[in-house]
């Protein structure tokens, strides 16, 4: 069971956002806030596994209660959910700490696969979205740093490369025949040495200096 809490000030989008999710018996939504403030507070009470997040509302917008929220409540993960796919939207949401970014036209299916996904540490984005996030990382000539990948081993490479893929830890030790606690250690030494705080973070930084392109041999 994901237990998820729904941050949006619009009452329309919350009520329905509620009756989508309660479609699936995997879902729980264990509160609904109406701006980051108060999502922050009904963490603390409710304790959800993935807070859906609206990114333009009044008191704290969705950037600030991500920042938040990662901030305090690490083990909480923030799947964005908007209607802006604007490129500032998008790169401070995931410079916060944002562990997926959709738009709220995401099919119903989708959408629900997507928080199932997030709630296992998988990263979903928006396609359109993914295009805007590709572009800014590939477009910056100059930028490759040959001791970012100097700094990783091998196998930590080939984990950072699964990682950026989407795919969770559990996911990645099936892929290369690890423990998922083998992944685990891998995953944080990797933070670490990029010093980075989350897997998005991380992703960006394979993508952006062409770490995500290794390939099973």
């Amino acid at each position: 069971m994901v237990r998820v809490l729904i941050c949006d000030d619009q009452d329309i989008v919350r009520e329905g956002m509620h009756a989508i999710l309660k479609t699936s018996p995997e879902m729980e939504v264990v509160g609904v806030a109406g701006d980051g403030a108060e999502a922050l507070e009904l963490i603390s009470q409710t304790r959800p596994d993935v807070v859906l997040m609206d990114l333009k509302m009044p008191i704290m917008n969705g950037i600030q209660a991500t920042q938040q929220i990662r901030t305090r409540y690490p083990e909480v993960r923030v799947l964005v959910l908007t209607t802006y796919d604007a490129d500032e939207w998008v790169f401070d949401a995931i410079r916060s700490g944002a562990a997926g970014y959709l738009l709220k036209d995401t099919p119903r299916e989708a959408l629900i696969e997507a928080i199932k996904g997030t709630a296992m540490g998988k990263t979903h984005v928006d396609p359109n979205v993914a295009g805007k996030l590709f572009t800014q990382v590939s477009k910056t000539p100059g930028m490759v740093d040959t001791t970012i990948a100097d700094k990783l081993s091998e196998r930590e490479r080939q984990v950072l490369s699964l990682l950026a893929g989407g795919l969770s830890n559990a996911d990645i030790a099936a892929k290369l025949y690890l423990s998922e606690g083998t992944v685990r250690n891998y995953v944080s030494a990797i933070f670490s040495k990029l010093d980075v705080s989350d897997r998005t973070q991380a992703a960006v930084l394979a993508l952006r200096y062409g770490l995500a392109d290794w390939q099973d041999q």
